[in-house]
C-alpha cells in the first residue's frame, strides 16, 4: 500500500491528485488498484497515513477502523441511467437540478411523501456523497416542485433534443390520458370527473401523457379533474408543433381520444397531420349496416377495407373473444344465483316485499349491461323467473374480440401490419400509467394542494418512469424484475474506514452474484470509493 501522486495539466494549470493505492498480483503480474481518493484530505493527515504505511504499522485497508456506511448502489445506478437518457444534462448543475434528481430517485426507491424523504429515506442514502446536496430541508423539496412546474417546458425540450440528437425526428406519437384521485378537496386542480380509479366520492386530476413510438415519454400535462379526454388533444398537437418542432406527425390515440373534431383539427391547414385510432362497437355495427364491412371479414388475420380516403383494418382476437364470452356467461350465472337466493328469501319471509327483490335483480341486470330484450324477469306467486331470449343472447357474441382500426395514413406510407402495430403501441402508454400509478412509483393518492406542486410532482413521476422504462427494456427476457433490479442495487452500501480525523468511504470489492449480473448487463462501472 502506498500514496500515489498524479500531476495533470489542463488549461495551463497543474492539478495534483492523491490516491491510496494497493499493489497485488494477478496471473504473475503486479497490478495496482485505487482504494481511496485522498485529494481533498488535509496534507497533515496524508503525511500521517504515509508515515504509518512506511513504518509498516498498517498493511491493509481493513486494518483501519471500520464503520457501516449508507446505501449508494441504487443512487449510482439510477444516476448513470439518467445520464444516458439526457435527464442530467437537461437539468444542468444547479442546486435545483440536484434536488430534482433526488426527488426522481426517491420516487423510484421509496415512493413516500416529501416529509418521508427528509425524515427517513435520505438518512440511509449517500445523498451528500453522490448528488452533492447538503443541508436539505423539507421546504427545499416543495420549492423544487415550484421550480419544476415553471421550467417543465424547457426541461422537456432539452431532453427531447438530446434524445433525438441529429437524427431525423420521429413521426409517430402515442397519446392517452388517465386520472388520479386526491386526498382532500383543496387541490387547485381538483374536480369530480370520470374516475378511472373507482374511488367514489374522491376528487381527481386528469393526466395526459405523450410518448414517442418507442414508448418513451415526451411530455406530460395535468388538467382539471373534470376535463374530457378529447379536449386534451389540441394542446398535445400544439406542443409537437411549437415546442418540439415536429412537422410531420402520425398521431395515435384510442377511440375515446380521437373523434370528429380532433380529426378536423389534425387535418387542418395548420398541421395537415395523420392519425391512427379505433372505433366503437356501435360504429362497427353502423359500418356493417351500411355494407362498408361484413361480419365475415373479422378473422385472426388482419383484413383491410378502404372507403374513400379512409382505411379500416379489421381483426378478431380469438383469445379476447373467449375471455368476453366466459365473462358474459359468469355474469349470467351470478344473476341466476341471485334469483335463487331471492326466491328462497321470499319463501322463508312471507312479509318480505317481492317488488324489492325484483328491483334488486333488475339493477344487477342493468349493471351487467344486459338489455330487456335479452334478459327479462317475471314474478308470479312470489316466485321470480328469468326469461332468456336465446337468439338475442347468442347475438351478443357476434363482435366478441372484434376491433376496427381507423386511419387516414395512405398505404404508400404504412402497410396494414405497420398501422396495426402502431395502434397496439398504445399499450406502452397504458404500461407507463400502470408503473406511475399502481406499480413502481405509486403516484396515488396525491396530497398536494397547489397547482405548481401537483404539476411538479407529476413531472417528477414522468422522469422517474423514463428511467424505469430504460431498465425494463434492458431486462426483457431475463429473470430480473424492475423492482428486483432497483432493490438489488440499492442494497449496495459503502463502508467507512477512519484514520484520525479523515474518513475513507469504500464500495465493496465483492458483490452478490445477482448484483454483478445487473452491473454487467447495464455495463455500469461502480467507483472504488466516494
Amino acid at each position: 500500500m502506498f500514496i500515489q501522486v498524479i500531476n495533470s495539466k489542463r488549461n495551463n494549470k497543474v492539478y495534483t491528485s492523491k490516491f491510496l493505492t494497493e499493489s497485488y498480483r494477478q496471473n504473475g503480474k503486479v497490478k495496482h488498484r485505487v482504494l481511496a481518493n485522498l485529494s481533498k484530505v488535509p496534507e497533515d493527515i496524508i503525511n500521517n497515513i504515509n508515515a504509518v504505511i512506511k513504518r509498516k504499522q498498517l498493511i491493509k485497508i481493513e486494518d483501519l477502523k471500520k464503520g457501516q456506511g449508507k446505501n449508494c448502489g441504487g443512487l449510482l445506478f439510477a444516476l448513470e441511467i439518467a445520464k444516458r437518457l439526457g435527464i442530467v444534462s437537461a437539468l444542468g448543475n444547479s442546486r435545483n437540478a440536484k434536488i430534482t434528481l433526488l426527488q426522481i430517485f426517491a420516487r423510484i426507491f421509496t415512493q413516500g411523501s416529501q416529509r418521508n424523504i427528509i425524515n427517513n429515506w435520505i438518512n440511509n442514502q449517500a445523498v451528500e456523497e453522490i448528488l452533492k446536496i447538503e443541508d436539505l430541508k423539507l421546504d427545499d423539496l416543495y420549492k423544487n416542485l415550484d421550480y419544476l412546474s415553471e421550467n417543465q417546458t424547457n426541461i422537456e425540450k432539452k431532453i427531447f433534443k438530446l434524445r433525438t440528437g441529429d437524427s431525423e425526428i420521429k413521426t409517430i406519437y402515442l397519446y392517452d390520458v388517465t386520472s388520479s384521485y386526491l386526498e382532500g378537496t383543496k387541490n387547485e386542480l381538483a374536480d369530480y370527473g370520470y374516475n378511472r380509479d373507482k374511488k367514489i366520492g374522491k376528487m381527481q386530476i386528469v393526466i395526459g401523457l405523450l410518448c414517442d413510438q418507442d414508448g418513451y415519454p415526451v411530455s406530460i400535462e395535468v388538467f382539471k379533474g373534470n376535463t374530457s379526454d378529447t379536449s386534451t388533444v389540441c394542446s398535445q398537437l400544439e406542443k409537437l408543433d411549437k415546442k418540439f418542432g415536429v412537422k410531420n406527425v402520425i398521431f395515435v390515440g384510442d377511440k375515446g381520444m380521437i373523434k370528429s373534431s380532433q380529426i378536423e383539427h389534425l387535418n387542418s391547414e395548420t398541421y395537415r397531420w395523420k392519425y391512427i385510432t379505433s372505433i366503437t362497437k356501435a360504429q362497427i355495427k353502423t359500418l356493417i349496416k351500411e355494407n362498408v364491412i361484413q361480419l365475415s371479414m373479422f378473422d385472426e388475420k388482419l383484413c383491410e377495407v378502404q372507403n374513400e380516403d379512409m382505411r379500416y383494418i379489421l381483426r378478431r382476437n380469438p383469445v379476447r373473444a373467449t375471455e368476453i364470452q366466459l365473462n358474459r356467461n359468469q355474469k349470467l350465472e351470478k344473476i341466476k344465483q341471485k334469483i335463487e337466493l331471492k326466491n328462497l328469501y321470499l319463501q322463508q319471509h312471507p312479509k318480505a316485499k317481492d317488488d324489492t327483490a325484483v328491483k334488486e335483480i333488475n339493477e344487477q341486470i342493468k349493471k351487467y349491461k344486459f338489455n330487456n330484450q335479452t334478459l327479462n324477469i317475471e314474478i308470479e306467486n312470489r316466485k321470480i323467473t328469468l326469461n332468456i331470449d336465446t337468439e338475442n343472447y347468442e347475438s351478443l357474441s357476434e363482435l366478441d374480440g372484434c376491433y376496427v382500426i381507423k386511419t387516414d395514413v395512405i398505404t404508400q406510407i404504412s402497410d396494414i401490419k405497420t398501422i396495426h402495430n402502431r395502434y397496439k403501441d398504445l399499450a406502452q402508454v397504458e404500461s407507463a400509467f400502470r408503473t406511475i400509478k399502481t406499480g413502481l412509483e405509486e403516484i396515488r393518492p396525491i396530497y398536494f394542494q397547489t397547482e405548481n406542486h401537483t404539476r411538479g410532482h407529476v413531472f417528477i413521476c414522468m422522469l422517474a418512469y423514463m428511467i424505469a422504462k430504460y431498465v425494463r427494456n434492458e431486462i426483457k427476457n431475463t429473470v430480473f424484475t424492475l423492482k428486483s433490479v432497483f432493490d438489488s442495487m440499492d442494497n449496495i452500501q459503502y463502508s467507512v474506514h477512519k484514520f484520525e480525523n479523515a474518513e475513507i468511504k469504500l464500495l465493496p470489492t465483492e458483490l452478490l452474484t445477482h448484483q454483478i449480473e445487473i452491473i454487467e448487463k447495464f455495463k455500469i462501472k461502480l467507483p472504488a470509493n466516494l
